[in-house]
């Protein structure tokens, strides 16, 4: 049997930072779920910059479905979670399910990947204070008044916590969290 890995997200999330560690996730061996606000088709995003504009843009991305929803989620039959971006954090860390989620797999010490504006959950669940990440840059002021220290960096590890700025981080980032894996829960259970 694989071992299992979470991964927390909702609609208008980043296409590319949930598809990319799901299938690289898969490929390493290890069973991934999508869990979401409820089960249903997600509708993600795709984020790009424009030369001239202020920000980013946003155009819809791919739809997938969630697995399970967050009410569903035993977190301990889960060795890792993973925590996209995108818009969906913004109002995921208002829910009270996924901030028992995200305590758990702190509380347990068990490696957690977030990127971009995954922080968002993290602080609402009050389990950043203390540590070191990386966030989407216009998140710095939010680290830092969750109690943490913003790092700019393609891959930031704190523990068993790894974190990125966003989906061009994505090799280092997971090639990171991977290693921790690999070592505290190898996908086939240390077969």
């Amino acid at each position: 049997m694989a071992v299992k890995v979470l991964l927390v997200t909702g609609d208008a999330a980043e296409s590319l930072e949930v598809l990319y560690p799901y299938q690289r996730l898969l490929e390493e061996g290890y069973q991934v779920d999508i869990a979401a606000p409820s089960r249903k088709k997600l509708q993600f995003v795709v984020h790009d910059f424009v030369e001239g504009f202020d920000t980013y843009t946003e155009k819809p991305g791919y739809t997938w479905p969630a697995d399970l929803a967050f009410a569903e989620v035993d977190p301990t039959e889960y060795a890792a979670l993973v925590i996209p971006g995108g818009r969906a954090p913004e109002y995921l860390r208002n829910d009270p399910e996924v901030r028992r989620i995200t305590k758990h797999f702190f509380e347990a010490d068990k490696p957690v990947a977030q990127i971009c504006h995954g922080p968002q959950i993290t602080a609402a669940a009050e389990v950043l204070a203390g540590r070191t990440t990386a966030a989407y840059p216009a998140l710095e002021p939010d680290v830092r008044a969750a109690g943490a220290t913003y790092r700019d960096g393609e891959a930031v590890v704190d523990g068993m916590l790894v974190s990125a700025r966003a989906w061009p981080d994505h090799p280092a980032w997971l090639g990171a969290f991977i290693e921790i894996l690999r070592t505290k829960a190898p996908a086939n259970g240390g077969q």
